[in-house]
């Protein structure tokens, strides 16, 4: 049986620029590095998606573990497409709900006015929950990857990691993915296939990694959410 260890990316940039790593995002990844080289946990393989914030992790925890592996590249790894769910959504639901357009307009002006570090950029309110929620309950409207169909993705890695783990039995695999696909593992590690994997998705701290035990017929979860390595200060959810 192996470890599947899934990793958050470390806090990334502003609503502004979010594909990128912020410099607390650099150092929290750095900071995991360094935690893997002090309790000798070495991997054998480790995956990434294509999204700059999980490469940027992946490169900064290299630097600071040595020997860890180059990781290989899957887009199944990626988180959804927030932005594309605003850009085709919001409008709609403005139409629908006047209270989502009043709150998406002062959200709007708050961004506008707001500098790098304001909490606007740090924290999900009302008008994120109710994108989402839009999404997940699959708006007409809508004509990107649906929830289903990003659940079935994410899902799916587990075939292939499935195989390497017949091939590698007992070793630490590492992924560099976002806080949604550590939702879907960690509630399929609870046989819960359903949007309930959100409620975990929101709590997983940046640069964190949760353990999950695989064995092609067999998904457990083992730990959830961990951080040892980060100071108090250094523990942020966005």
């Amino acid at each position: 049986m192996s470890r599947i260890y899934l990793i958050r990316h470390g806090q990334a940039g502003t609503r502004h620029v979010y594909d990128a790593l912020s410099e607390t995002g650099r150092e929290q990844a750095r900071l995991l590095g360094a935690y893997f080289a002090s309790e000798g946990i070495q991997f054998e393989t480790a995956y990434t998606g294509t999204l700059n914030r999980q490469v940027q992790t992946s490169d900064e925890v290299r630097s600071t573990c040595p020997g860890f592996p180059a990781p290989l590249t899957e887009p199944a790894w990626n988180e959804f497409d927030l932005d594309r769910v605003y850009k085709e959504l919001a409008p709609v639901l403005c139409d629908e709900d006047p209270e989502f357009r009043r709150e998406y307009e002062e959200m709007r002006a708050e961004i506008r006015a707001a500098g790098d570090d304001a909490p606007v950029h740090r924290r999900w309110n009302n008008c994120d929950i109710k994108m989402v929620q839009a999404w997940i309950q699959g708006h007409p409207r809508f004509t990107g990857e649906t929830w289903r169909e990003f659940h079935s993705r994410v899902a799916g890695t587990r075939n292939a990691l499935a195989t390497t783990t017949q091939e590698d039995d007992g070793h630490n695999i590492a992924v560099f993915t976002s806080g949604t696909p550590i939702g879907i593992w960690a509630a399929l590690g609870m046989d819960i296939d359903d949007h309930r994997a959100m409620r975990l998705a929101g709590v997983i701290h940046n640069a964190s990694f949760t353990v999950i035990r695989l064995r092609p017929n067999q998904l457990r979860l083992h730990t959830f959410n961990t951080v040892p390595h980060l100071p108090a200060e250094l523990r942020t959810y966005r």
